[in-house]
Order: C-alpha cells, then sequence, then structure tokens
C-alpha cells in the first residue's frame, strides 16, 4: 500500500528585494549582460552541462534563451526582454541593463514604491515625449531618397556582434547585402499600402563572408541531373508550378481513437499509391513542369513524374514552402556565407535583426544616435527639465521636490551607466556639456590632460573633439545644463560613418524597462508552490 505525502504549505516571502541572495543573483545577472553590451562586448558560452552544442554570443535573444533563470523576479525581467525581443529583435540588452540599473539605483535611495512608480512614469513620460519631439537633439528623419542613414544603422547592427567574428571589409560587405536584399523585398508599384516582400537566408558554410551575395527570387536545391532538365525551357515559356504542404509520401494519416474499415482483400498501401499516381496523372494533364513538395514525395509518384518530364522537389521546408506559396511578391535569396557553423549562426541572427530594424525604418522613418550618445544626452536633459520644471512635473501626485530630485539622479544614472556598459577596457568615461554626447579616452590617462588630443569622436561619430567644448567625467557630481537640441542638418549631412540605434526599438525598450523596474519595486510578497 503505498503511502501519500502530506501536502506542502506554499512558502510566501515577503520584500523580496532585501534579500541579499537576490539582490546578488540579480547582480550577476547584470554583470552578464553589460559584459556582452556593444562592439567590444565580451563574449559568452552557454551549454548545458550535460552535451549537446555551445552557443557562442553576446546576443540578448541568444543569451536569454539558453540561461537558466529560476527566481520570480529574475524571470519576470528576462520575459519582458524576451518578449520585447521578440516583437522587435533589437535593442535587448540595452532593455534589461537599463532595468537592472534602475532597480539597482531606486533600492538605494529608499523611496516608497507608490512614490517611485508615479515618479518614474513621469520621468518616461518626458522622455518619450521629447525623443518623438521634432526639437530632439539625438533623433534623425531618415530620407529615403538616399542610402546613407540605412547603411549607417545597418552596419551599427551588424558591427556590434563581435561574435560574429567579421572584419571591418567583411561589415561593410554583409551590411551593404542586407540593404540591398532589404530593398529588393520593397515592391515597384504600391496602390493603397506597402506590403513588403521576404528575404529568404541560404546557409553557404565554410567559404569566404565577402562570397556572400543576394539573389533575386528564391533559391532551390536540387540535383545537377533534375537541373539539366530545367535548363532547355526557354525564359519565355510558361513554367508551372505545383505546390504541397501535404506529405506525398502515402503515409496514413494518425487516426486518433477512431479506426479504419477495410473491406477483405484490400490493401491499404496500394490504394493509397493508386490515389498519388491519379494525382500524377492530373499534374500531367495540368501540364506541370515543377512539384515541389514540403515533405516527402513517394519514390513511385516521382518515377511517374519522371517519365513524363516532370521534375520533382520534396523536403523542402516549412520556411522555404511559406516563402514559395508567396512567389508573386517580391522575394529575394541571400546566400550567407562564414567561416564555421558558431559564426554563421550568430550572423544569420544578425542578419534577421537588421531586415526586421530596416521594415521597422519603414514603418517610423526615424534613427537614435548610437554609441551611448543617446542615453548621455537624454540624461542631460531630464535632469535640466526637472530642475527648471519642477512645480509642473509634480502637480497632483503628492510627490516633494526632494523626492523627485533623489528619483532624477537615479533614473539618469540608470541612462548614463548603460552608455557606461560600452566601455570594457577601463577607460575613461566622459560627456561634453554642450550636446550631453558620450565620450570614452584610452585608460591610464595623465592626470593633467588636454582631452580634445586624447578624443577624437563622440560615441556616435557625430562631433569630433576639435569643437570649444567642456568635459566633465560622467560618474562624478553632475551640474545641470541645457544640451543643445535640433540637430543641425549640415552636421548630419557631413557624418558618413554614424553608429545609429533604431528608433522604434529603442523608445519600446525604455518603456518596457521602466514598466518592468516598475513592477518589480513594487513585489511586496512571492508566494511559491513547492509541491
Amino acid at each position: 500500500m503505498s503511502r501519500l505525502e502530506a501536502k506542502k504549505p506554499s512558502l510566501c516571502k515577503s520584500e523580496p528585494l532585501t534579500n541579499e541572495r537576490v539582490r546578488a543573483t540579480l547582480c550577476v545577472l547584470k554583470g552578464i549582460l553589460t559584459s556582452s553590451y556593444g562592439p567590444s562586448g565580451r563574449l559568452k558560452q552557454l551549454h548545458n552541462g550535460l552535451g549537446g552544442c555551445v552557443c557562442t554570443t553576446s546576443q540578448s535573444s541568444a543569451l536569454l534563451s539558453n540561461l537558466s533563470v529560476t527566481h520570480p523576479i529574475l524571470k519576470i525581467l528576462t520575459t519582458s526582454v524576451q518578449n520585447h525581443v521578440s516583437c522587435l529583435s533589437d535593442c535587448g540588452l540595452f532593455t534589461a541593463i537599463l532595468c537592472c540599473n534602475l532597480i539597482e539605483n531606486i533600492q538605494r535611495i529608499g523611496l516608497k514604491p507608490t512614490t517611485v512608480i508615479k515618479l518614474n512614469k513621469q520621468l518616461l513620460s518626458l522622455c518619450t515625449s521629447y525623443l518623438q519631439s521634432e526639437f530632439c537633439g539625438c533623433r534623425i528623419r531618415v530620407d529615403f531618397s538616399s542610402t546613407q542613414t540605412l547603411l549607417c544603422l545597418v552596419r551599427s547592427i551588424v558591427a556590434s556582434k563581435p561574435a560574429c567574428m567579421l572584419t571591418r571589409q567583411e561589415i561593410d560587405h554583409i551590411s551593404a547585402l542586407i540593404l540591398r536584399a532589404f530593398l529588393l523585398t520593397i515592391p515597384e508599384n504600391t496602390k493603397d499600402r506597402l506590403i513588403l516582400g521576404e528575404s529568404i537566408i541560404v546557409p553557404l558554410k565554410g567559404q569566404r563572408v565577402t562570397d556572400s551575395t543576394v539573389l533575386p527570387g528564391i533559391l532551390v536545391e536540387m540535383s545537377e541531373v533534375q537541373l539539366m532538365k530545367i535548363l532547355p525551357i526557354k525564359k519565355t515559356d510558361a513554367f508551372k508550378v505545383a505546390l504541397f504542404c501535404a506529405s506525398l509520401s502515402g503515409d496514413f494519416p494518425d487516426t486518433g481513437e477512431g479506426t479504419i474499415v477495410v473491406n477483405s482483400g484490400v490493401s491499404l498501401e496500394n490504394a493509397v499509391l493508386d490515389q498519388l499516381l491519379n494525382l500524377g496523372r492530373q499534374l500531367v494533364s495540368d501540364h506541370v513542369d515543377l512539384v515541389i513538395c514540403q515533405k516527402v514525395v513517394h519514390p513511385s509518384l516521382k518515377q511517374f513524374l519522371s517519365t513524363h518530364h516532370m521534375i520533382a522537389i520534396d523536403r523542402v521546408g516549412a520556411a522555404l514552402m511559406e516563402a514559395l506559396s508567396k512567389v508573386t511578391a517580391t522575394i529575394c535569396s541571400l546566400l550567407l556565407c562564414n567561416r564555421n557553423d558558431t559564426a554563421w549562426d550568430e550572423l544569420k541572427l544578425t542578419c534577421q535583426t537588421a531586415l526586421h530594424v530596416l521594415q521597422l525604418t519603414i514603418k517610423e522613418p526615424s534613427v537614435l544616435l548610437g554609441g551611448g550618445c543617446t542615453e548621455t544626452h537624454l540624461a542631460a536633459y531630464i535632469r535640466h527639465k526637472t530642475c527648471n520644471e519642477s512645480e509642473s512635473i509634480l502637480k497632483d501626485d503628492g510627490c516633494t521636490q526632494t523626492e523627485l530630485i533623489l528619483l532624477t539622479d537615479a533614473f539618469c544614472s540608470a541612462l548614463e551607466s548603460v552608455a557606461g556598459s560600452l566601455e570594457h577596457d577601463g577607460g575613461e568615461i566622459l560627456t561634453d556639456m554642450k550636446y550631453g554626447h558620450f565620450w570614452t579616452a584610452q585608460p591610464e590617462s595623465p592626470s593633467v590632460v588636454n582631452w580634445p588630443d586624447l578624443l577624437s569622436r563622440c560615441g556616435c561619430g557625430l562631433y569630433t573633439s576639435q569643437e570649444e567644448l567642456r568635459w566633465s567625467f560622467l560618474k562624478s557630481t553632475h551640474h545641470s545644463f541645457a544640451p543643445q537640441t535640433c540637430l543641425p542638418h549640415e552636421a548630419v549631412g557631413s557624418a558618413n560613418n554614424l553608429t545609429l540605434d533604431c528608433f522604434t526599438a529603442k523608445l519600446s525598450g525604455l518603456q518596457v524597462a521602466v514598466d518592468t523596474a516598475n513592477l518589480i519595486l513594487d513585489l511586496s510578497y512571492i508566494i511559491e508552490d513547492k509541491n
């Protein structure tokens, strides 16, 4: 007789963020994310310890999907970021690091959660309103009569993924291919609304990256014998193709709980084969030239089609079938090469991200300055805004000016720390007092230094150090100043190699980071069922 174990009561923990173990685990997660951030981010190798493949990456989508997270607070954070990345592809690390920074900074100042949430929402509203305004000093409108801005955007994405193992020349080559592949998906003639086509990424592993290319149309793998049968067909001839998503192998489908009643002496296999051959005869009568099947084609049906000068290609997979079903739309194939499987997998994920970002840019034709400059500029703007307009910000909120000052510093320091995460070699981190942009200098700089001699360009590449600028260490005591807004057209026009970020993805990441931090900071209890 088996024993029944008594049900254990649920485990209830109050004030989870005050637990030192939870805070230490959150700090470890933040360390993993910040050390992976940017073009010089450190790579991570993830594996389960029981064998299987090893993932080498610095991308948030690969990192978070392979990390084993158990604590509810960390699950909330990682799930929020993964949802953001699944929708917008980009700015996952930015979102996660900013959320961690906000939680860490706000925990130090010890304000009530209700006060924190109110003021965080106010500051978030100031950020989004400014970024969407026409006088924003870190936003550039995309001019689609030139590919310069779009190419800078794609190059910024590709260059920020060191696990792709690309040289500068290879980054330029792949960036140009991605942009060309995207442009090939835009139909020439549109009426009511724009419907973009699709770019199919075709693997060519073990070859030089510079051998990668883009071809209009869909590339379908077939044998040389089959290809020689197609080649005599003139381009002007009608070429009929039949697509099958269902299996043509003759296998029986799962009947579930039902049964099949078969008359005595009837062979199911022969009956199914007869049906397949009837289908073949119909294809012959319809003058079909090429049969493509997502799954398997029965060998007898293949032989029948071959005797009637028809080509059958099977096992093409679901991804290619989706593209083939839309073949009258604008579709291209990106033949992607890299040195090994690991680098190719990372490059494929990078190309998918870049293509999605270009689609988002079509919908919202704006980009943000990258390289940490948007974060530091935005922080300077928010500090100045709250310092000079605190009364209008605090109206009807029931919060004091002291609370606003404390939270503004925590909020802006969190933004600046994201920018600081781009520096991994111990270099000096500065911001200028005119534009509020992000600057880095080599480590071990002399104590008395002429900064223009050590600094070349800001993080985004828009401004040079030769202007008459004053600099301040990013982590020093802050003095409120009004950063210059309204980007000068001549500055943007003369910059050919800007580092840029996706406007839609970064704006959404900012909102997700603040909302997730508010949710976690507001948690009073965690109740876990241990049964």
